[in-house]
């Protein structure tokens, strides 16, 4: 297997199995590493007071291993050092420590915080994780705006609004807006496509929204609207129904029949959302609902999302070094770095009682700003709930071990296939993307045992490589994710190495290209030259005669040998995918160049000029090429445009003349 310049274990943070690997060492192996472990704690205890606060445990390069609160640092980190009452995985941790990092807090609470938000930024390999995935969505009602739009919102909730959710994937928040746009008619539309209509788009002639925008309902009507949505998004949906119910009685009652069908669409779509729930919450108001199974060594969390007694979804969460750690411990802190994302709700229910629970409360009711209130359900409706959540974290435990299995099958063939010593723990995946040279883009894509390692992705700006030559390309792009691994003394010219931490002090145990022989060729050269090419398998993977359009895919191997798949293997499909995820990266990264530079502009270039700067400079002169010709006196008469500005304008485009 591929091995790191200095001889040991691939990088804790080139992906969660090496930190796996490196937590499983055994303790005869460690065992003359204990004493300096253990004397770099001493240390470390002889300053300490017993006061609350966080401590971190680093290896001899400074990467974290470990994370940790306490209500007193000094007892807490003392208990280290009594070796004998340590489990085995504590000892490994303690035998690789050689420095600590200690934050002090105002209190246990805090410290509890702060614990959950370090573990998530350093990913520890003896803390458990819970996988980096993206965020979950809301449904944001936006307050600034006099007839206010409904839309789906990911990441920092910085807009003036109301928040609902989280939901558990974008499709029930699709699914949910859909709905809502024909219970409530609320726009959808931005800003500037709201104030630049002259007419009602198609969403009001498919009745989906009122059409403020053209004045087809007033303010007052609109906000009508806007309370009856948030009053169904708060949980009081009867009350919304009951009045619409009473709007199309009396609405038919006066032979208005046009009026009448439109709120009985409006109802039906009420009853639609109300419906898809799946899970009878009623009466619970705003609440989560955590479950856990274990099973061969492997756990999942069953989360249910209820907000006004509407169920918005459920996810199955995948803890991460979880070996050695008690079942309750593992949710607590499952649930810590899960509330690091999503505002926790006034009640979580829990299958078992968590170490800690009281604490745990406070630190909630303080993210909250309100009180937070965990609760194992005995009886009734809420026991039904539990017991629910409980068969399905079950039923997601065993098909992700099934899958698990079936990767691990097809690594194990994908080892034969390509004459590896074993299956690989790290693919790297490389491609890039231009036009006729231009605006060019290379990218890595990263897959590990349980699947694609998408916070290990790396894109590369092609900046050396000129015109239409895909091979100088690459070689740029391999010179640049390996060059930290340039051996010091025949190159003294290359980058000092950094921190370890991610793909740059990682070796993968396999690269694939996606190219056919030239690209291989060149991609060995720059292997070669750095020192690694014996250190890394590389196997190219080039189209067919038809382009793979028939699975023809040809693997060239450095040595010059090819190897075909038959069309319908499933090691053929599983290598397809790896090469199609690239080009799906790649292809975006590149669109995405490509579409800043539309919207770049040359005064881009003078530095200090902000971006209502450059919009006066445009509106006056009309184009760039204007401004640059401008003289003195006429860029001091735009408007907005101060002297020492136009100076430092005019300064830019004449500093040689």
């Amino acid at each position: 297997m591929a091995r790191t310049p200095a001889g040991t274990p691939h990088d804790p943070r080139g992906g969660d199995r090496f930190n796996e690997a490196r937590a499983a060492q055994t303790v005869a192996s460690a065992q003359p590493d204990l004493e300096g472990g253990v004397r770099a704690i001493r240390e470390t205890v002889k300053v300490l007071k017993p006061v609350p606060g966080v401590y971190r445990m680093c290896d001899a390069r400074g990467e974290v291993l470990y994370v940790g609160k306490a209500r007193s640092l000094k007892a807490r980190v003392a208990n280290y050092t009594q070796i004998a009452q340590l489990s085995g995985r504590l000892q490994r941790m303690v035998s690789q420590t050689r420095s600590m990092e200690i934050v002090i807090t105002n209190s246990e609470a805090e410290a509890l915080l702060l614990e959950a938000q370090l573990i998530k930024r350093f990913r520890p390999p003896f803390n458990v994780l819970l996988r980096d995935d993206k965020s979950f969505p809301f449904i944001l009602l936006r307050a600034d705006h006099a007839y206010p739009r409904i839309q789906k919102h990911r990441g920092a909730r910085r807009a003036k609004g109301n928040y609902y959710g989280p939901f558990a994937s974008a499709g029930s928040v699709n699914t949910t807006l859909n709905a809502l746009q024909k219970l409530f008619l609320l726009r959808s539309c931005t800003d500037s496509f709201f104030n630049n209509r002259d007419r009602p788009c198609l969403l009001y002639q498919i009745k989906r929204c009122s059409a403020p925008c053209v004045g087809r309902i007033d303010e007052p009507g609109y906000d009508a609207l806007v309370r009856q949505a948030k009053d169904f998004l708060s949980g009081k949906s009867g009350a919304v129904q009951a009045d619409l119910e009473r709007q199309m009685a009396e609405a038919a009652a006066n032979l208005d029949f046009e009026t009448a069908a439109m709120l009985r669409d409006r109802l039906r779509a009420a009853t639609f959302i109300q419906g898809s729930q799946a899970i009878n919450a009623q009466g619970l108001g705003d609440a989560d609902v955590f479950a856990l199974a274990a099973k061969n060594g492997q756990m999942s969390v069953q989360s249910f999302f209820i907000r006004g007694g509407q169920n918005w979804g459920h996810r199955a969460l995948f803890p991460r070094h979880t070996a050695e750690v008690d079942e309750a411990q593992v949710l607590a802190d499952v649930m810590l770095q899960f509330y690091e994302e999503v505002p926790p709700p006034p009640t979580i229910l829990v299958d078992r009682e968590l170490p800690e629970a009281a604490l745990i409360e406070a630190a909630l009711s303080e993210v909250a700003g309100r009180k937070v209130r965990l609760s194992v359900p005995e009886r009734g409706d809420r026991r039904k709930l539990m017991a629910q959540a409980q068969r399905n974290a079950i039923e997601a435990l065993e098909r992700r071990l099934a899958e698990t299995g079936t990767k691990a099958r097809l690594n194990r063939e994908l080892a034969e296939f390509l004459e590896l010593d074993s299956p690989p723990q790290r693919i790297e995946v490389y491609d890039n993307s231009h036009i006729q040279g231009t605006k060019a883009v290379g990218a890595m894509v990263v897959a590990g045992p349980e699947g694609f390692e998408k916070g290990q992705y790396r894109k590369f700006n092609i900046r050396e490589a000129q015109s239409n030559d895909d091979f100088a390309m690459m070689r740029e792009v391999m010179a640049r994710r390996f060059r930290n691994f340039a051996e010091g003394e025949e190159n003294p010219d290359a980058p000092p190495a950094p921190k370890a931490g991610g793909h740059e002090t990682t070796l993968p145990d396999l690269v694939l290209i996606d190219g056919g022989k030239g690209q291989l060729s060149s991609v060995m050269r720059v292997l070669e030259e750095i020192g690694i090419a014996d250190d890394i398998a590389v196997i190219g993977i080039a189209k067919g005669p038809h382009h793979g359009r028939e699975g023809r895919e040809v693997f060239h191997f450095p040595d010059g040998r090819e190897k075909l798949l038959p069309v319908n293997s499933p090691l053929l499909f599983h290598l397809q995918n790896l090469r199609d995820e690239v080009h799906r990266y790649v292809i975006g990264a590149h669109r995405a160049k490509r579409s800043k530079a539309i919207t770049a502009s040359p005064l881009d270039e003078i530095p200090g000029i902000g971006p209502a700067r450059k919009r006066a400079l445009l509106l006056h002169f009309g184009t760039a090429s204007k401004v640059r010709a401008a003289a003195l006196e006429d860029l001091q008469r735009a408007p907005g445009v101060s002297a020492a500005v136009a100076r430092k304008v005019y300064d830019f485009y004449h500093a040689g003349g």
